[in-house]
This record gives C-alpha cells, structure tokens and sequence, in this order.
C-alpha cells in the first residue's frame, strides 16, 4: 500500500484491537467464548467489536508489545499517571506508523517486481503460440470468432460480453457470470481495451493478453488485481453505439 493511503485511523483502530485484545488475556493464552456463553445484548456486542477489532490488528501485531498494552490498560482503568507523556506517546506512535508504512511499500514493491517478471515469461511464451498477434504496444490478440461490418472508434460506446482473468487462470470479472452485458465509451477504459476493441467488428469474440502498461500498471485494481499484472481478457464485441432501450412488453 502507498503512504499516501496509509490511513492514521486504522492505525489507531489496530491498536484498539490489540487493547481490546490484551484485556481478555490471561497470561499469555487467549480467552475463547462459546456462542451459548454469549446471552446479554452486552455480551454479544463486546464480542462483535472484539471480532472487528482483532481482524484489523493484523496490521500491527509484530510491532505491539502486548504487556505493556496490558499495564497501559491498567494505568488508565485504575486512575494513574501513564509513565509516557502526550509528547512521547504521540511520537512513538508516528515512529511505529511509519515504520508500517515502509514495510507495507517494501513489500508492494516485491509484489510488483515478482508480478512483472511473471506477466513478461507468460507474453514471451503466449506469442509463440499459434494465431496469436502483437501489436505495437505490446497487446497480444487472437482471433477466436471473427464479426461483421465497421470496427468502432475509440469515441465510440460500445456493449460487449467478457471475462478477465489473470494469468494463473483466477477469475476477477466477468460479466458472462453476471448475465449482463455492459456498455461504455471505449475511451474511458484501460489502454489494452481501446486498443484491442478497435480491431474487432461486431459479432468477434477475441482473446487478449495484456501487458500491466495498458492495464492498470503499478496502482494495480481492487483486491485481486495486483501491481504490474499482466491480464487476460476474453471479449465479445455485442454492438456498436448506444445501447437500444428494451421494448416496453406487449400488454395483455
């Protein structure tokens, strides 16, 4: 993740969980409830949050001391005087938040690195199958139903069918699952769409392999696209222009 999305509050979120967390510990083992313990409206809300909160403490749990979460716990909780100020609190907690945020990057970073290198192998080796072609830039297509008529313009809307994988075969969208075609201008989307679209006359179906540079590059996409993925796209080109509105249904 970017520094600059780096939030401060799920730092702070993080630790709450491991507060929350520290407070139901003995010793060092952790104290489990069975949903039968849990009858009072109390109850079940204190375990709803301890639930949210621990899933956000993931982030932090390397870096957090949990007895010294404990003693700060009972500092507050039995009225004394923390033994670190406002200064000193306020500092440690930008030390270990940035310090999280070098990892975080750290690690997108070799995301990133491994992901190029894995979508350039799978490139090389797509082109040297049969019926495949390259384009300029770098997109890969093949033909697998040829269509009719003009191709669009990159200022024109269109209506397709398609499925996006990555290159390891996992799915990420596809609008053949939803049964719901979509319609778009072919310029508000990724590169390799405005690029490869145009190719296609309606009625094609063609494969596309494209690189991260006319896909969504370094930020990558959501949850399942990473950085510098290379992505596959089976596309249906439905129509060309605006969709037509349904026909209102035949009264009976």
């Amino acid at each position: 993740m970017p520094a600059s999305m780096f939030k401060r509050s799920t730092f702070v979120l993080a630790i709450a969980a491991a507060l929350s967390i520290a407070a139901c510990k003995k010793a060092d083992e952790p104290k489990s409830m069975k949903a039968e313990e849990l009858v009072t409206d109390a109850q079940k809300f204190g375990y709803a949050i301890g639930v949210d909160l621990a899933k956000s403490l993931k982030t932090v749990k390397d870096d957090v001391d949990i007895k010294a979460l404990e003693a700060g716990l009972d500092t507050v909780f039995n009225g004394g005087e923390s033994v670190l100020d406002d200064a000193a609190r306020e500092q440690i907690k930008n030390t270990v938040s940035e310090k999280i945020q070098k990892k975080q990057m750290e690690e997108r970073t070799a995301t990133a690195t491994k992901a190029k290198g894995e979508g350039e192998a799978f490139l090389a080796e797509n082109a040297k199958k049969a019926g495949v072609k390259t384009t300029a830039s770098g997109l890969q297509y093949e033909v697998i139903t040829e269509g009719a008529g003009a191709s669009p313009k990159a200022t024109d809307t269109v209506t397709v069918h398609y499925k996006g994988t990555l290159i390891n075969g996992e799915t990420f969208d596809s609008s053949i699952e939803r049964g719901q075609p979509v319609s778009f201008p072919l310029q508000n989307v990724i590169p390799g769409w405005t690029e490869g679209l145009q190719l296609m006359k309606a009625g094609a179906k063609y494969k596309f392999v494209i690189p991260s540079a006319l896909a969504y590059g370094e930020r990558g996409a959501g949850a399942k696209i990473g950085p510098n993925s290379t992505l596959v796209f089976e596309v249906e080109l439905i129509s060309i222009g605006e969709p037509k509105p349904a026909a209102p249904a035949a009264k009976k």
